[in-house]
C-alpha cells in the first residue's frame, strides 16, 4: 500500500479513537504516576498517624484506664447455698423426712484508706500514661526530623557529586584532546580518566545513601511515604540567640519526661500508702437462713482476719524501694534535660559561627579559585593537578559547609526535644 494511503488510514483511525473517546491517549511516559513530593511536616503528620510507636503508647492508656475502673470496682458479694433431705435420729422422736437447705450471702467491706490509696495509684498511672503518649510525640517528632536532615544532606552530596562528575569529565575531554592533538603526553588521559571513575564511584556510593535515607524515613511513617518519593525543604537556621539558663529555670514540671516521671513518683507513693492501710484487715460481713430438720434460723455475723503473723512488711519494703527508684529517675531525668540543654546549645552555636564563616567568604574564594583554574587549564596556562586540586578544595569546602547546616538543623532538633517543643 502507498505511504501517502498508509498516513491517510492512521489519521482516520486517531480521528476516530478522539470521536469515540473524547480524549487522545497520552504516551505511557507521561500516563505513569509522578513521583510525590512530601514536606517536613506532612511527613510528621503521617508518622504521628501511623507509627506503631504512637499505638503502643495509646494502648497504654488504654490499660490504665481499665486499671482505673478496676480499682474503683467494689468486691463483689459471694452467695452460697446448699440443699438435701434430713431427718432426726432420735428414736424418741419419729418424723418424717424433711427437705433440708441453706442460703448465706458474704460481704467484703475494704477499708477506705487503702481504698483512697489504689484509687489515687490509678489514677496517677493513668496520667503518667496520657503524658507518655507527649513523650512517645515528642521523640518520634525528633527521629523523624534527624533522618529528615540527614536525608537532604545525603541529597545535597549527591548534588555535590554531580556537579563534580560533569567538571572532571569535562577536564577528561580537554586533556584527552591535548593529547590525540600531541600537546600533552599519554599519562595526563590516563589520570584523568582515573579521575572521571573515581568521582563515578563516589556519585554510586552518595546515591545509594540517600535510597537508605529514603527507606528509613518511609519506615518511620510505616510505608506511609511509598516505595517512590522525594522530599523538599532545606536546613534550619538560628535566628535567635538560645539561651539555656532561661530554659534551665523554667517550670521543670512541664516538659513531658518530667510530667510522666513525677506521676510514677506520685503513683509509687500511693502504693506505698495502700500497702501500709493494708495492715487494716477487711471485715466481711455475711447473713443467711437455714432451716434443718427439727430447726429454723436466720443468721448474721462478721468475719475479720487477724493481722498477727504477717503486717505487710514485705509489701511495703517493695513499694517503698519502688518509690525511691522513681524518685531517683526523676532527678536523673532533671539533669540529662539541663545537660541536653546546654549541650545542643552549644552545638547550635558552634555550628552556627561555622556557617557564618563559610557564607562570608570561604565558599565565594573556593569557588572563584576553581573558576580560574577552569579558566586557566582551558587556556593551557595551569595543569591538570592545579585543576583538580581546586575542585578537591572547592568540594571539601562545600561538604564542611553543608556538614555544619546538617548539624545546626540536628542540634536545634535535639535541643526542641530536651525544652519540650518547638523554639
Amino acid at each position: 500500500m502507498p505511504a501517502r494511503l498508509w498516513n491517510g488510514v492512521v489519521v482516520i483511525a486517531v480521528m476516530v479513537a478522539v470521536a469515540t473517546s473524547g480524549t487522545l491517549m497520552v504516551p505511557f511516559a507521561q500516563a505513569k504516576e509522578e513521583m510525590r513530593t512530601f514536606e517536613l511536616d506532612r511527613i510528621i503528620d503521617l508518622a504521628l498517624e501511623r507509627n506503631p510507636a504512637i499505638a503502643s503508647a495509646r494502648s497504654v492508656i488504654e490499660q490504665n484506664e481499665g486499671g482505673q475502673i478496676q480499682a474503683g470496682a467494689y468486691p463483689n458479694p459471694t452467695l452460697s447455698g446448699g440443699t438435701g433431705s434430713g431427718a432426726l435420729r432420735d428414736p424418741s422422736t419419729v418424723g418424717p423426712r424433711v427437705h433440708e437447705y441453706n442460703l448465706t450471702l458474704h460481704q467484703t467491706v475494704e477499708w477506705p484508706g487503702m481504698r483512697a490509696a489504689r484509687k489515687d495509684a490509678a489514677e496517677a498511672g493513668l496520667v503518667g500514661a496520657t503524658v507518655g503518649l507527649e513523650v512517645a510525640k515528642l521523640n518520634l517528632i525528633a527521629e523523624v526530623k534527624g533522618l529528615f536532615y540527614e536525608l537532604l544532606l545525603a541529597e545535597r552530596t549527591v548534588d555535590l557529586l554531580q556537579q563534580n562528575l560533569e567538571i572532571v569529565q569535562e577536564v577528561a575531554r580537554i586533556v584527552k584532546a591535548r593529547v590525540r592533538s600531541g600537546e600533552g603526553p599519554q599519562f595526563e588521559s590516563v589520570k584523568a580518566e582515573v579521575e572521571v571513575l573515581k568521582a563515578k564511584q563516589e556519585m554510586t556510593k552518595a546515591k545509594n545513601a540517600v535510597r537508605v535515607k529514603l527507606v528509613g524515613l518511609d519506615t518511620l511513617t510505616a510505608g506511609a511515604l511509598g516505595p517512590r518519593y522525594k522530599v523538599q525543604g532545606d536546613f534550619r537556621s538560628l535566628r535567635d540567640h538560645l539561651d539555656p539558663e532561661q530554659m534551665v529555670t523554667r517550670d521543670p514540671s512541664q516538659h513531658p519526661i518530667l510530667k510522666r516521671q513525677v506521676k510514677l513518683v506520685e503513683q509509687a507513693e500511693s502504693t506505698v500508702t495502700k500497702e501500709r492501710q493494708a495492715r487494716v484487715p477487711n471485715v466481711t460481713l455475711f447473713g443467711g437462713y437455714a432451716r434443718d430438720a427439727g430447726r429454723e434460723a436466720m443468721i448474721a455475723g462478721a468475719s475479720l482476719p487477724t493481722p498477727l503473723w504477717y503486717l505487710q512488711q514485705g509489701h511495703i519494703a517493695t513499694a517503698l524501694g519502688t518509690q525511691r527508684k522513681e524518685e531517683a529517675e526523676l532527678i536523673r531525668a532533671k539533669n540529662d534535660l539541663i545537660r541536653a540543654i546546654n549541650q545542643h546549645t552549644r552545638e547550635a552555636e558552634t555550628a552556627q559561627d561555622q556557617i557564618l564563616v563559610y557564607e562570608e567568604g570561604l565558599l565565594k574564594q573556593a569557588q572563584e579559585a576553581l573558576r580560574i583554574a577552569q579558566l586557566s587549564f582551558r587556556q593551557g596556562a595551569s595543569s591538570l593537578l592545579d585543576v583538580l586540586d581546586a575542585q578537591r578544595v572547592q568540594r571539601q569546602i562545600t561538604v564542611d559547609y553543608n556538614q555544619a547546616r546538617f548539624e545546626l538543623s540536628l542540634a536545634l532538633t535535639r535541643y526542641e526535644r530536651a525544652v519540650g517543643g518547638p523554639l
